[in-house]
Order: structure tokens, then sequence, then C-alpha cells
């Protein structure tokens, strides 16, 4: 054992109460999907932009069914490792192992629900008649925020840990050997949630098209999380498939390079100008002019009602 390490704080376990089936993982889970559905509501409210909650709620529902839809494909048909999903599709969202007991969908792929959910959006702006890259950008600014969640979930799960370091914050993780490791789940909460939220987040009144926020996410989440692979533990079935890359990385490049498709594209479409984000004070004021045509309207239905 090294001198410098940090064991994994022995108070937590993957159930918040032990015996009851309520686990950290599915929790952060809630509380990414709150987290984004709020910085999403800010960003509509200061846009002024014409979407009702109830169109709100709506996209949340199609956006977190792409993204859980894609995170379980990508999982199952990509990182599995073996044929058993390709050969056995129905398993993909069979919630049961071999023993008839509720295991829920164990395996989800990020890369997978971030494409998954992009599509789904997509899909609902062409339904509803929205523009997509506008609502596309303000999901692109809520996102990695919530992301943190997600990562912090894989850490008290003990999983998706970090290669062999010396490094004085290595950690000793249970069952991943007596040695230290990186708590990459901490650098990826980090970096791939808060860092490049801030970043984003900066420029959504800043953009100089519609759609730059997407192709920005893509793009930023491909570069930093490639290079947090180096620092994370290649799944112990799939190794490196090419060259010394992981899959995460291989994934990371068509990420990458989908994000500089995708600003290429967005910055030629017609009707590129962006939404405004409006100040505090413009957003109080218009708030009163609102309400003051609204006193309007009802002073001039009761007139005609007398």
């Amino acid at each position: 054992m090294p001198f410098l390490a940090i064991n994994y704080p022995s108070w937590i376990s993957p159930e918040i109460i032990p015996g009851l089936p309520i686990r950290w993982y599915g929790l952060m889970y809630i509380f990414a999907f709150a987290t984004a559905y709020f910085v999403y509501r800010r960003q509509v409210k200061e846009r002024r932009f014409p979407m009702s909650e109830d169109s709100l709620t709506s996209l949340f529902f199609w956006g977190i069914t792409g993204l859980l839809l894609g995170a379980r494909l990508f999982s199952t048909l990509i990182y599995h490792g073996d044929s058993t999903y390709w050969l056995k599709p129905w398993l993909i969202f069979w919630p049961f192992n071999e023993y008839g007991q509720f295991t829920g969908l164990q395996g989800m792929s990020y890369h997978g629900g971030a494409f998954g959910g992009l599509l789904a959006v997509i899909l609902f702006a062409k339904i509803k008649k929205f523009n997509f890259r506008e609502i596309g950008d303000m999901f692109a600014a809520a996102i990695p925020l919530g992301f943190t969640f997600g990562r912090l979930g894989n850490f008290f799960n003990a999983e998706l840990y970090g290669r062999a370091t010396t490094v004085p914050w290595g950690m000793i993780f249970p069952d991943a050997g007596n040695f230290a490791r990186h708590p990459s789940q901490l650098y990826q909460a980090f970096f791939e949630g808060i860092v490049l939220w801030f970043i984003i987040w900066f420029f959504r009144n800043r953009k100089p098209f519609k759609g730059f926020l997407v192709g920005l996410y893509f793009l930023g989440y491909g570069l930093i999380r490639f290079i947090i692979e180096y620092f994370r533990e290649p799944d112990a079935h799939l190794g490196f498939p090419l060259f010394n890359f992981t899959t995460g990385q291989i994934l990371c490049v068509f990420m990458i390079l989908f994000g500089i498709i995708w600003l290429i594209i967005t910055s030629r479409l017609p009707d590129r100008e962006p939404v405004r984000v409006y100040s505090e004070e413009e957003q109080k004021q218009a708030e009163m002019e609102d309400a003051a045509k609204e006193r309007n309207k009802r002073r001039k239905l009761r007139k005609k009602l007398k």
C-alpha cells in the first residue's frame, strides 16, 4: 500500500439506506435531470422564448427518453464486448438478471446518450415547429451542470475509477486492487461538468449564430473526455481496440468531428441570428409591460361585459 494515498470513504455505499432499493446513482440521475431542467427554464425566461411550461415538460420528456435509449444502446452494443445483445436484442431493456432478480438497466454510455438526446430534440423541434438550433443551444448550456451529478453517482458506486497512480490524491477503491488509483470520476465531474458548463454559459449570449453552443458542446466534451481517458482505467474486456486508444477516446474523436461539421453547417444556414438574452432589468421591465397589457385586456373585457 502506498504511503501517500486516500482510502475510499468507508461510510459510502451504493445504497442510500442499506436494505432498501434506493441507490445514490439513481438519486444522482434525478438531481442531474432536475438541474438541467431549471437551467433550461431560466434560459427560456431570459430569452423570453415562446415556449410554454407544457412544451418545456414535453421537450424534456423527449430529450430524456432519447438520452436513455441512446445511452443504453451504445453501452450494450458497443461497450459490452461480446455478441450477447446483438443475438438477443430484447435483453437490452430487460431489467432482470438470469436468476429473475431485478437489477435495473445497468450500463449507460454517455456518448450514446448525447447523440440520442440530440436526435430526440431535433425530432421534437420538427414536430412542434420550434427552431432546433435554438432549443438545442439551450440544452447544451444546461446539460453539463447536470452531468456533474452523474459522475458523482459513479464515484458513490466506486466504479469507473482511474488507472494506478502515485499522486498524493490517489485513492484506494474497494475491489480495485490494493493500490491507489486516479479518482477519474471526480476529474470528469469537474472538467466535463462544471468547467465545460462555465465555458458554454459564458458564450450563451455571445454566440455568433444559432446552433453554435451545440457544436461547442460536442467539440468541448470530446476534447476534455479524450484527455481524461488517459487517467481512467479502460474497460478490462475492451482494452485498447485501436492503437493505444480506448473505446471512449475513439468515440470522442467522432464527437469532435461531429462538433466541427455541425459548426460549419449551422454557420451557413439561413436565419442564423441568435435569440437575444435579456438582462435582469430588461426582464423585469418586460414583465411589467406584459402585466400592464394583461390589465388593459381585462379592463376592456369588463367594459364590453358592462
